[in-house]
């Protein structure tokens, strides 16, 4: 299965973001949807996105703020979605970072451009890129080491993990006590590249549980929840 490129789509205007998001699933992209900045942020921590598209005028926080944030935590590309008589605030948007910007009314093929044109600079591939993580994260009685791509134990000896099972546990040291369903561990570990695999993530999590739980079948660090996904439930430190 070929992976795509995944989008957040922040609109607070119902009647624009979900054909928005239908024309562009339909032109192959992931879409997410968010009617506001809350959602957005949620999104953002919960996903791997590759392109945010953000209205600037939003009720709370607006398009601007969250361009501020999305900024200073990530080189995520922003495509700011503007009113004509928004030229300062289009202009304070690129100066805050957004790599772009499409003036309302616009048409969906004008943003799809836009949106080809800013991946191909990012150098998006489907696969959302991050810098790599040099932390360590002590969880339990153990502590990856990201920056070594390792795992030991309380007496330092190291444990073998497979590049699946290192992207799995990193994914979940970094939203620990946080139930992360398979669709977002899918996204967050492989860029989709493995979604054709219904049982994927699950297979994932039972060798890590062999791996680091006391007793696997009655794991104590890696916890189901039904319905919902899979959660570490224990306090991660960074170390």
């Amino acid at each position: 299965m070929t992976s795509k490129p995944h989008l957040l789509l922040v609109e607070d205007e119902r009647s624009i973001r979900e054909p928005l998001a239908s024309f562009l699933g339909k032109n192959g992209y992931r879409v997410s949807q968010a009617a506001g900045a809350d959602a957005a942020r949620k999104a953002l921590a919960g996903y791997a996105i590759d392109c945010v598209i953000s209205d600037i005028m939003m009720p709370g926080e607006d398009g601007l703020s969250l361009t501020r944030h999305i900024r200073a935590t990530s080189e995520i590309p922003v495509i700011l979605l503007t009113a004509k008589s928004e030229e300062t605030e289009r202009i304070v948007g690129l100066e805050m970072g957004a790599d772009d910007y499409v003036v309302k009314p616009f048409s969906p093929r004008e943003l799809l451009a836009r949106i080809k044109v800013i991946l191909r600079r990012s150098g998006a591939t489907g696969v959302h890129q991050r810098a790599p993580d040099q932390q360590s994260y002590g969880f339990g009685d153990w502590v990856l080491r990201a920056g070594e791509r390792t795992l030991v134990d309380r007496d330092g000896v190291a444990v073998a993990l497979s590049t699946g099972e290192y992207q799995l546990l990193l994914a979940l040291v970094t939203h620990p006590q946080q139930v992360l369903s398979r669709d977002q561990l899918l996204d967050l570990t492989q860029g989709r590249e493995a979604a054709a695999f219904d049982r994927a993530i699950d297979n994932q999590v039972s060798r890590l549980r062999r791996k680091i739980e006391r007793d696997p079948k009655s794991p104590q660090l890696i916890k189901t929840v039904w319905g919902g996904g899979y959660t570490l439930a224990t306090d991660v430190s960074k170390l």
